[in-house]
């Protein structure tokens, strides 16, 4: 499985939303995402996260100057048609359940517990309190930031040994000729399958949580 190493910070170190935030250089920044079912060019994508043993932050800056935002209603219907981040957080390969956090440019969540065979419950929602979101949307890229409780994750059973299993994913929608807009599915690990699924096993890796001594 792929890794990514969360390193970790010093406490309350770390505030969501604030410009150009030096804490952020303390992270690993990820770069390596692809579509696997189409053949088109991927824009950049930067991924980081960090730690803070009672805090787990992660941030996405999306290269995109194009932003597509479906502004039909408020619901999750209309998230689930917009450019977004996502990320999946399971306690083991069976997906049952797993938690996935799914937020545009705004930023609206589309958050639910699902199960195998994409079974979804959207009327589950993470606590509010273990769950903070701000988005930025600049003239080259929109930048998401997510900070979430420690505590919750261990809740859910979804820290073990200092490791979280975790799917980090990006939708983007095109307007295509006949003026829909259609999305491009983008992910961290090709879950080789033959047509775009993020929830399945195979599109997870492992986030490991370093240590203090190791920053």
């Amino acid at each position: 499985m792929k890794t990514y190493t969360v390193n970790c910070i010093g406490k309350n170190t770390l505030t969501l939303g604030l410009a150009n935030n030096a804490i952020w250089e303390n992270a690993i920044v990820l770069t390596d995402f692809c579509s696997p079912w189409e053949d088109v060019e991927i824009n950049k994508i930067e991924f980081r996260a960090l730690w803070d043993l009672d805090t787990i932050y992660f941030s996405f800056r999306v290269f995109d100057d194009q932003i597509h935002i479906d502004k039909t209603d408020h619901t999750k219907a209309s998230i689930a048609n917009s450019d977004r981040v996502e990320i999946f957080m399971r306690s083991d390969a069976s997906l049952d359940p797993y938690y996935c956090l799914e937020i545009d440019p705004t930023p609206r969540i589309m958050d639910f517990i699902a199960k195998p065979h994409k079974v979804f419950d959207y009327n589950w929602n993470w606590p509010n309190k273990d769950l903070k979101v701000k988005s930025t949307i600049n003239k080259d890229y929109f930048e998401v930031e997510i900070a979430i409780s420690i505590v919750s994750l261990k809740a859910f059973n979804l820290i073990k040994d200092n490791t979280i299993e975790a799917g980090i994913f990006r939708a983007k929608y095109t307007q295509k000729g006949n003026e829909a807009f259609e999305p491009t599915w983008i992910t961290w690990v090709n879950p080789e399958t033959e047509t775009p699924n993020f929830h399945i096993a195979s599109s997870f890796g492992v986030l490991n949580l370093a240590s203090p001594q190791n920053i």
